[in-house]
C-alpha cells in the first residue's frame, strides 16, 4: 500500500520561501505522477503543481506559476515543491497526491487523486 508522508510545513513571513517535502513509501510504478494540492481555510481543493515520474515534465496553477516549482527525486522516492514568493494567499493545507491521471488532462481535480497524505499546514504571515 503506497503511503505519502508531507513535511515542511510552518510559518513564513510574506516574500519568503519554504520547501515542503513528500516521502513515498511502498512506492509503485503505477503512478505516473505526483501533484501537491492544497486547500485554504473555507476553500475546496486547488491543485496547484504536478510532476511526470518518467519524463520530469512539470506543471502548474496559474496562481504558483512562476514561483514554486515541483521536482522530484526518483531514486529516493520524494517530491519536492520549492515555494519562493509566498503571499497570505498561499496558506493552506498542502498534500501530496497521485491523481489517476499522472498529470494529464484533469490532474488538478481533487476527484481525480487516487491517493494523498495527511497534509502539512502552511502559514504565510508577518
Amino acid at each position: 500500500q503506497v503511503q505519502f508522508v508531507e513535511s515542511g510545513g510552518g510559518l513564513v513571513q510574506p516574500g519568503g520561501s519554504l520547501r515542503l517535502s513528500c516521502a513515498a513509501s511502498g512506492f509503485t510504478l503505477d503512478f505516473r505522477g505526483i501533484g501537491w494540492f492544497r486547500q485554504a481555510a473555507g476553500k475546496t481543493h486547488e491543485g496547484i503543481a504536478c510532476v511526470s515520474l518518467s519524463t520530469g515534465a512539470d506543471y502548474y496553477s496559474a496562481s504558483v506559476k512562476g514561483r514554486f516549482t515541483i521536482s522530484r527525486d526518483n531514486a529516493k522516492h520524494a517530491v519536492i515543491l520549492q515555494m519562493n514568493n509566498v503571499t497570505s494567499e498561499d496558506t493552506a493545507v498542502y498534500y501530496c497526491a497521485a491523481p489517476r491521471s499522472g498529470c494529464g488532462s484533469g490532474w488538478y481535480t481533487w476527484s481525480d487523486v487516487e491517493v494523498r497524505g495527511q497534509g502539512t499546514l502552511v502559514t504565510v504571515s508577518s
